[in-house]
């Protein structure tokens, strides 16, 4: 092969999917090739060229436009330009221009296809649409990770022991402790006529008789739980971690066919997998001190590292330092209310943000709450004053940096009664002023870390209500969300940041991942969906007047890809000791990622730019 020849070769080879033949095809597909010349404002196809071909850009630019004259797609040095394979278009449809004197190596689309027949990503890749090659991306990601987690690839059938030690309801609070004892059981299932009716442990014991005085004559049922958690058999481990971590719970019985099976605990898991959620979780639990949980918050990172080694999602690294956020939270409440005594009226610790969305990882700050019955008296306002201060000095203390917007409880815009926020909520909603929208983007993401529950599901059911009949604010919300927008240039490649540290990165948190979970709490307050976890929102938003399935599939795909990009940068940084951030340079990805990073922008405009039609 002469020097220009092989020039060619090398440059085609670089190019996905090309990268996936071996170089015996590459020669054959290089013998095949033409070249043109495309002066700027010329279209395509180059005068004298009929057929349907394949056109790969070595200089230049080229645009591509709808019948109706709307820019559909740009194309620079590297891309492959195949608008004009698929006679199904129809000759109307295809509009492409060139943006500047243009080299363009062609070939025939029915001769490459030849050539590459026994290569089916390649072909599948000039066959599917880029949301197609999206979703087959993450496809891959999901079960690889599957493959690579032993608690994902682990059903729960090899964890749980049985038989479950049972006691009768009418027994005493006693005897459950002396048959626990016996036993060496730190659980008892409560039940009647076989059917189960909560659970007792050991630490209802001591919590809800010995520190309260309860004599242990009474019957058992008096302490047990009776909203009692299960799980069915058939799920894997990873879902028992996660249904523990989420309840705050250590005991989970197994059911089959609603009967229950067996018990499966904390330490069954722990002894399974070693420096993980679960395990990192319940050293929490048992910590005594503020300076005991500061030494156990530097596994985080080193969790994320493991984890993002082991191909695990990231959506699942973000349900496991979101779990992992909110135990170390709960137990900072926990010694607060040691050192303060209990509260004086009920209330409730909420998280906002991407903990309450359980989309955290490791050195995220703070975003907290507090939300307070509307009994609460002048008098009480110090002990609430305490409690946040002594909570957030701990997190920060932890490496939860302290919020750089306050958006914090110990704010006390953000420590208020259950009346107030209802009327925070009513006033944002139908007075979409600038401030108020900014608000919306972490106090519509709201969830109950500790405390009563209730406080924050009546204030959301009512607000949801709103949204649902809102149409003016969830205008205003849709115009707010599109002004962060993908980093896609209307030439050759993506909109790098200009100048600081910065420099030549994109923002993948900000003009990437942000606007698909602002679209996502569009969809859901449209919709009065109460979830806040985005891929959790889009499902459920999936086939409603808001979001069709195939949207709501493609952002799903996008947004796992964007954040898997976000998971391994992150964990990369942090090996090195260094800072995590949201900056990614194009250069640190591969030429195949790159294309699958343009094809996640592109769904998130596509999207935006609907919304923008419709409001």
């Amino acid at each position: 092969m002469d020097s220009a020849l092989s020039e060619i070769s090398e440059f085609i080879q670089a190019i996905p999917p090309m990268d996936l033949l071996p170089s015996d095809i590459i020669e054959q597909i290089v013998k095949e090739i033409s070249i043109s010349y495309v002066r700027r404002g010329q279209t395509l196809p180059p005068q004298g060229i009929v057929e349907e071909n394949i056109y790969i850009l070595r200089k230049g630019a080229l645009s591509y436009f709808s019948a109706d004259n709307k820019l559909l797609a740009k194309f620079s040095e590297g891309d492959i330009c195949s608008v004009f394979c698929f006679s199904h278009n129809g000759p109307n449809t295809q509009h492409v221009i060139s943006d500047e004197d243009t080299l363009l190596y062609s070939i025939n689309y029915h001769n490459f296809l030849q050539l590459v027949n026994e290569y089916p990503d390649v072909t599948a890749y000039f066959q599917q649409t880029s949301e197609q090659r999206l979703n087959k991306k993450m496809l891959q990601v999901n079960e690889d990770a599957i493959l690579n987690s032993s608690l994902l690839n682990s059903s729960i059938a090899n964890f749980y022991h049985s038989p479950v030690v049972i006691i009768n309801p009418d027994a005493s609070i006693q005897q459950a402790a002396i048959l626990m004892t016996e036993q060496n059981f730190s659980c008892l299932v409560i039940s009647h006529n076989d059917q189960p009716l909560g659970i007792v442990t050991d630490k209802d014991i001591r919590r809800r008789c010995v520190a309260q005085g309860l004599s242990i004559e009474q019957p058992v049922s008096a302490i047990m739980t009776d909203d009692m958690t299960t799980i069915d058999i058939n799920s894997t481990a990873y879902d028992a971690l996660m249904k523990m971590t989420q309840k705050h719970i250590h005991h989970l019985p197994v059911t089959e066919s609603n009967q229950l099976k067996g018990m499966v605990t904390v330490t069954d898991l722990m002894n399974n997998e070693g420096q993980n959620a679960v395990n990192i979780t319940s050293v929490i639990h048992k910590a005594t001190s503020v300076g005991e949980l500061t030494e156990i918050s530097s596994m985080i990172p080193k969790l994320q590292i493991r984890m993002a080694k082991l191909g695990t999602t990231a959506d699942h690294v973000g349900k496991s330092i979101s779990a992992i956020t909110m135990a170390f939270t709960i137990r900072l409440i926990e010694m607060a209310e040691k050192l303060l005594g209990p509260p004086p009226v009920p209330y409730a610790w909420l998280a906002a943000g991407s903990q309450a969305r359980q989309e955290q990882f490791a050195h995220s700050d703070q975003d907290n709450a507090l939300i307070i019955s509307n009994d609460l008296k002048p008098e009480h306002n110090l002990w609430f004053k305490d409690l946040a201060t002594f909570v957030s000095d701990g997190l920060a203390a932890c490496g939860f940096i302290y919020c750089p917007g306050n958006v914090m409880a110990t704010n006390p815009q953000w420590c208020q009664t259950q009346k107030q926020w209802s009327q925070y909520f009513a006033q944002w909603i139908n007075t979409p002023e600038p401030k108020a929208l900014m608000h919306c983007s972490t106090f519509f993401d709201l969830t109950t870390v500790y405390g009563d529950s209730r406080l924050l599901e009546q204030v959301k059911t009512k607000m949801l209500q709103t949204t649902k009949r809102s149409t003016l604010f969830i205008a205003h919300l849709s115009r707010n969300a599109l002004n962060l927008r993908p980093p896609l240039g209307f030439f050759r490649d993506f909109v790098l940041i200009q100048n600081g540290e910065n420099k030549a990165t994109l923002d993948l948190k900000h003009n990437g991942i942000a606007p698909i979970v602002d679209l996502a709490r569009i969809y859901a307050l449209s919709e009065g969906i109460a979830t806040v976890n985005t891929i959790e929102r889009l499902k459920q938003a999936a086939g409603t007047p808001s979001l069709s399935k195939s949207s709501a599939a493609n952002l799903i795909d996008a947004y796992e890809f964007l954040s898997m990009l976000r998971m391994m940068h992150q964990a990369k940084k942090l090996q090195l000791g260094q800072q995590p951030n949201n900056y990614l340079s194009p250069k640190d990805i591969s030429k195949l990622e790159r294309e699958h990073l343009k094809d996640a922008f592109k769904v998130i405009k596509t999207l935006q730019d609907s919304r923008q039609s419709t409001y």
